[in-house]
């Protein structure tokens, strides 16, 4: 399949990691870029050029993801978190603080290894971790402080702050990501105030005017959800009560706002129940919903609300888009049986359906053409492994371990890639010729694809049986004078002819006496 960037997959185990090449893989086997280096974490920046490793000994790596050499060595005591701009020019970091003013976040130039900011931190939550936040294109950046969002200049932090929005009680903010254009602000409930959440344009921050609100009653958290193009916010709000008693988790709802203001008011969605997911397509013209009491529903909507197609009901708390537009896949994980619903967006029909029971990630390639899920620890102790499906649900690759930690697709841009209808065709060529019985001709292709797979699926093991509940069938069938399905022992067989011979005497002796 040609392309002008190849599959990469990085996998990672307790002690070390390793990158992969493909697929499509040779002799149905992956080929190894960079064999097993020592590390505790890694991580991609967002574009794929910098791979950054965090070693046992407070050291992080970055390495060159086009050579796959180590680039720069940062030695960090006490580190406890760290975290790459989206094109690899600079590193975060969060060490434990050894007094309370000590500035414990640096930001570093990774060109230069040289300090470019810092400042405290008392802790890290997942609304203030990166520190700074940065746009895709990394022009824009700014960082949440008390009652304020800052912001910076991107090309020389040594200016410090260049700019305050004030939002009073704000505790948690979103920067859009392509571009950089507009922040979102969450300021939760406080003395019967309702929370909020609010959108403000970055060029004109000062002015802290919001272009777009909307408040919210009964609201513990967020999750701010920008659109590729900064056009749209998706808002999940989550309560920690549900006033209907009808979830053990709490409530949840959909809000959608836009930065033209057409648009500020819940998504109409068609069923009572929790929001499972929602995500944007790569376009950010469509998103769609996993949402409902199970069985789910899922619906995707246009950009203004619109609902566009119905993709059915199930056990699915899961949405993936194909970054090529075309596909998308409909799951359950987690605490779900793992169905999979793969469908053709463009076409309007579900091309396959399949299982990867366990999943904890699960994520299609840059190119679209492939869908890898990961069941990985610490999540899962057992049954850790990668199992990698084409974009019909046909299972195309599966490796189990002992332990595996992480599995994730090496980072690019789509657009780097062919058309997804000619990778497609030569995806389908390719396997074909995988498939077909070495020594034969043309002739073949019917019976190629009855082949057995190369990984076929295991078999799975019987429910275990207390000793106790072995012949629990058949003393149930004879409590309740049936036939018991399963052959009985000889004592219970010794058993029943006593009760039987009782019931004789019982009905003769009853018999005489009337």
């Amino acid at each position: 399949m040609a392309s002008t960037s190849p599959l990469e997959i990085l996998v990672r185990g307790p002690e070390d990691f390793s990158l992969w090449t493909g697929p499509p893989f040779a002799n149905a086997q992956p080929s190894v870029k960079l064999e097993k280096v020592s590390c505790a974490s890694a991580k991609f920046s967002d574009d794929g050029s910098k791979l950054m490793v965090t070693k046992s000994n407070s050291i992080v790596a970055l390495y060159d993801c086009s050579t796959a050499k180590e680039i720069r060595s940062f030695q960090v005591p006490n580190l406890l978190a760290t975290a790459l701009s989206p094109r690899g020019t600079y590193l975060q970091t969060f060490q434990k603080p050894s007094a309370p003013q000590d500035k414990n976040v640096t930001l570093w130039k990774i060109d230069t290894a040289d300090p470019v900011y810092q400042h405290s931190q008392k802790n890290i939550t997942k609304s203030n971790w990166p520190a700074i936040q940065f746009s895709s294109d990394e022009a824009t950046a700014c960082r949440l402080a008390t009652n304020e969002v800052q912001f910076f200049d991107a090309g020389d932090f040594s200016k410090g702050v260049t700019c305050r929005l004030r939002v009073p009680g704000v505790s948690a903010a979103e920067l859009s990501s392509s571009p950089g254009s507009h922040v979102a602000a969450f300021v939760p409930e406080s003395k019967g105030v309702p929370a909020s959440v609010q959108i403000f344009a970055c060029g004109n921050a000062s002015q802290s005017q919001p272009i777009a609100r909307r408040s919210f009653f009964r609201c513990s958290t967020t999750q701010l959800k920008w659109n590729r193009g900064s056009t749209g916010l998706l808002v999940v709000v989550q309560s920690d009560v549900d006033k209907t008693n009808q979830s053990y988790y709490g409530e949840s709802k959909l809000c959608y706002l836009t930065t033209d203001g057409m648009h500020e008011g819940l998504v109409p969605l068609r069923k009572d129940g929790p929001i499972h997911d929602a995500q944007w397509s790569h376009s950010g013209l469509e998103f769609a919903v996993v949402y409902g009491f199970m069985p789910a529903k899922a619906t995707l909507f246009d950009k203004k609300c619109n609902p566009l197609l119905e993709l059915g009901t199930g056990p699915y708390n899961t949405i993936r888009w194909n970054p090529k537009g075309k596909f998308l896949c409909l799951a359950g994980f987690g605490n779900l049986p793992g169905d999979m619903v793969f469908w053709d967006y463009i076409d309007k029909k579900q091309l396959g359906t399949t299982k990867a029971e366990w999943s904890v990630t699960s994520e299609w390639s840059p190119d679209g053409c492939y869908f890898m899920t990961a069941t990985t620890a610490p999540r899962l102790q057992v049954d850790n492994g990668i199992k990698i499906f084409v974009y019909n649900g046909s299972l195309y690759f599966k490796k189990m371990f002992d332990k595996l930690y992480q599995a994730d697709w090496k980072p690019e841009s789509p657009d780097k890639f062919g058309d997804i209808a000619e990778l497609i065709k030569s995806l389908n060529l390719v396997q074909l010729e995988d498939k077909k019985p070495p020594g034969q001709g043309p002739k073949s292709t019917q019976t190629s694809t009855k082949v057995s797979s190369a990984n076929p699926p295991t078999q799975k093991p019987a429910a275990y049986r207390p000793p106790h509940a072995k012949n629990a069938a058949s003393i149930q069938a004879e409590l309740f004078g049936e036939t018991p399905t399963e052959s009985m022992s000889k004592n219970a067989l010794r058993n029943k002819k006593k009760r039987e011979k009782q019931k004789e005497k019982k009905a003769a002796s009853d018999a005489s006496s009337s």
